[in-house]
Parts: C-alpha cells; sequence; structure tokens
C-alpha cells in the first residue's frame, strides 16, 4: 500500500496526547484495510522514525484505529509538534 493511502490522520485527542507524553506512542487512524506491516513501513517512511510496535483497533464507528509505540530516540511528541497537533 502507499504510504498516504495508509495514514488517514492522526488523533489529538486527551487520551492521545497523553499517550504519546507517557507512552511515546502516537494515535493514527489507518486505512481499514492496511495491515501492521504497511503502517509500519508507512509511518517509518513518512515521519523519518523507527517503529518498535503496531497495535490495530477496528472501532464501532467503521474506522481502524493504529497505536504506534516509537523508539526512545525519537519522541512522539516531536513527530505531534510536526505534524501540527501540538
Amino acid at each position: 500500500m502507499e504510504a498516504y493511502k495508509t495514514i488517514k490522520y492522526p488523533l489529538a485527542t486527551e487520551k492521545a496526547v497523553r499517550m504519546m507524553e507517557v507512552e511515546n506512542k502516537l494515535v493514527l487512524i489507518v486505512d481499514r484495510k492496511a495491515t501492521k506491516n504497511d503502517i509500519k513501513k508507512a509511518v517509518e517512511e513518512l515521519f523519518s522514525v523507527k517503529v518498535l510496535k503496531v497495535s490495530t483497533l477496528n472501532t464501532p464507528d467503521n474506522r481502524k484505529k493504529a497505536y504506534i509505540l516509537l523508539s526512545q530516540e525519537t519522541p512522539a511528541i516531536d513527530v505531534a509538534t510536526k505534524l501540527g497537533l501540538m
């Protein structure tokens, strides 16, 4: 899958911001058909970061959330700042 088609947009809820600060995780809405490997490759390509783990969740409103754990060298807050969330 193409990186820009895989990742739709980041979430900036209170819980997502807390996860960025405490757990170094990004929360993104992704394409419903994207696999964890697709998501990992897309995030690494678009944001130039090292992804340690990807967890996904299908929401009741027919969206797919991805929780992306980043390595300690790249704080999630820095990526969020580049995206304009912070």
